[in-house]
């Protein structure tokens, strides 16, 4: 595949993936990190929300949206996902040998710096707090962890009732038992735009970790800033979005989160099917029934995926 399908010519871009648009805080925040960037925005609209689908179904997914984003040129890509992230990642880095960063290592590194008393608490989409992928890293450095998963968090955000009184009760019933937590991980990226009403509920004493900062902070010490439009001349890079869903739609959406900047281009979903069909030995414990945890996957690729580090081993469990 080649980048014909861009509207117009983009300097090495950064590709960024989410199921819909909460994607866009994460990429508001890499373009306040590196403002001459040119990025490739993928918003999967037509199968969100990813939360509630099962982990194997959700690396398919996103092999086809990272292959679709390697077609397109890009430098590396940013899964501005949680639940992709702790689904797919591990099995992305392997089998791509450009750089892929997710969201969780950076807001857990970022959690373990900030906690006073090492009790950290994480809410998130139902997939991302059942497949356990903070809670695993939290627990490893010796912390202290409260998870709970907060489903309807996502459609009140989308919905524009952040400083509704519905808001504060769901987010007093969610946060109810939270114990004595210092430091709370938002682990969707829809939760920056609550920050304000979820800081009202855990009072001050609590400390916030915006997944989406953390992560735009890890991208922007691996990335080439001065990539992209030439700094001199004041212009900000390029943006194309590629949307899988309703083109409208995604734009009104958008507009509860922030002016959708670039061009809005529609992407049938059956190309990424075509493309996720290579990645069918990504599925998660993709064995035959009663086979060792990731049998019949493919031999992960010796390239390093991260310009520093070494990709790690494929592993039945999500995003270790």
């Amino acid at each position: 595949m080649s980048g014909t399908l861009l509207p117009y010519t983009l300097n090495r871009p950064i590709g960024i993936f989410d199921s819909g648009v909460g994607g866009l805080t994460v990429l508001k925040e890499l373009r306040r990190k590196l403002p001459h960037r040119d990025f490739v925005y993928l918003g999967d609209t037509a199968r969100v929300p990813y939360g509630r689908k099962p982990a194997a179904m959700v690396a398919e997914f996103a092999y086809g949206i990272t292959e679709f984003l390697r077609g397109m040129g890009v430098e590396g890509v940013v899964i501005a996902c949680n639940t992709a992230s702790a689904s797919a990642l591990p099995e992305l880095a392997g089998h791509f040998s450009i750089p892929i960063w997710g969201v969780i290592e950076p807001g857990v590194e970022a959690a373990a710096k900030l906690t006073r008393t090492g009790r950290v608490g994480v809410i998130g989409t139902k997939g991302t707090i059942a497949s356990g992928a903070y809670q695993r890293r939290l627990e490893q450095r010796g912390l202290t962890v409260w998870a709970r998963a907060c489903p309807m968090l996502v459609h009140i955000v989308e919905e524009g009732l952040a400083t509704s009184p519905e808001c504060d009760l769901l987010l007093r019933h969610y946060l109810d038992g939270r114990g004595g937590i210092d430091t709370l991980i938002l682990g969707c990226t829809h939760y920056p735009l609550l920050h304000d009403a979820i800081q009202r509920v855990v009072g001050d004493s609590v400390t916030l970790v915006d997944s989406a900062e953390a992560l735009a902070q890890a991208v922007n010490g691996n990335l080439d800033a001065s990539v992209g439009a030439d700094p001199a001349s004041g212009a900000p890079g390029r943006i194309v979005h590629f949307v899988t869903g309703d083109p409208l739609a995604f734009g009104h959406t958008a507009a509860v989160i922030g002016e959708v900047a670039g061009e809005v281009v529609p992407l049938p979903v059956t190309e990424l099917i075509r493309l996720q069909q290579r990645g069918a030995d990504l599925q998660v414990c993709a064995g035959p029934p009663g086979s060792a945890p990731g049998a019949g996957r493919a031999p992960a690729a010796t390239t390093p995926s991260h310009p520093t580090a070494p990709a790690p081993p494929p592993s039945c469990a999500p995003d270790r």
